[in-house]
């Protein structure tokens, strides 16, 4: 009997030892209790949390609260938030603020983040999030941010060091853009009217691994209007696979 109790014991000890990296997601919403009728102030954040292995998770959980705190803090001075839920009240708590300064100007603030597992290799971590704010003014703000991971180490991989040679890709990637945009080859990259900063053509800031491809995706204002909205080309991995170090 003990013999047995004992191979239970290290049968359990195996698998707990082997649980890989997992993600759960876990919502954090909040709501002013200031009284209205339509548009009530709320934020509610849903985000894939990281698992089983301590210091792996804590580095991926701690570098996708910067990120989203970099969103939807709108504080004026810099406020030590180490959890979601503060982080969420935060945001009510600057709309109360402006409400009682401006009470017959202040429309209901919004904030939803939405994040996912988009990508997941044994070499590279994708988390997609999907984020809109609304503070007031004309409209609110729509956008996607990708986060790239090495799953070993949990550290960030920055869109520099996904290429095997940044300056090839990113020739192949305008020759492609144009194409895909009817831009002609000998003209301003922005002579159809788009807003590439210094009238030259860059990388976005968010790269994506999708399972259809690898995704350069323009949010509103990076290289064009917000009228004109978000552009995005999608490359086959084996139209690119040259290009990347991780896959």
């Amino acid at each position: 009997m003990k013999q047995y109790s004992f191979l239970v014991f290290l049968f359990l000890l195996f698998t707990s030892c082997n649980k890989g990296l997992s993600f759960e997601n876990e919502t954090f919403e909040k709501k002013s209790t200031i009284p209205c009728k339509i548009d009530c102030p709320q934020i509610t954040i849903d985000i894939p949390i990281a698992k089983n292995i301590p210091v792996v998770a804590d580095s991926i959980n701690k570098k996708l609260f910067l990120v989203i705190k970099e969103i939807v803090y709108f504080g004026e001075e810099p406020l030590k938030l180490n959890d979601y839920n503060t982080l969420a009240t935060s945001f009510i708590a600057s709309y109360e603020e402006m409400h009682e300064k401006f009470p017959n100007e202040t429309f209901g603030w919004e904030g939803k983040i939405k994040g996912n597992i988009e990508f997941e290799s044994d070499q590279i971590i994708n988390i997609k999030l999907d984020h809109y704010t609304f503070t007031g003014g004309a409209h609110g703000y729509q956008g996607y941010r990708s986060l790239l991971f090495n799953p070993k180490t949990g550290k960030t991989i920055f869109n520099d060091q996904i290429f095997k040679n940044e300056k090839e890709f990113k020739a192949f990637a305008e020759k492609e853009f144009r194409k895909k945009y009817k831009i002609p080859s000998k003209s301003n990259i922005n002579a159809t009217g788009l807003m590439f900063e210094n009238d030259k053509f860059h990388l976005p800031q968010n790269i994506f691994y999708t399972e259809e491809g690898l995704l350069l995706y323009y949010n509103s204002y990076e290289a064009a209007s917000y009228a004109d909205g978000p552009k995005e080309i999608l490359f086959p991995y084996d139209e690119v696979s040259r290009y990347l170090k991780y896959k």
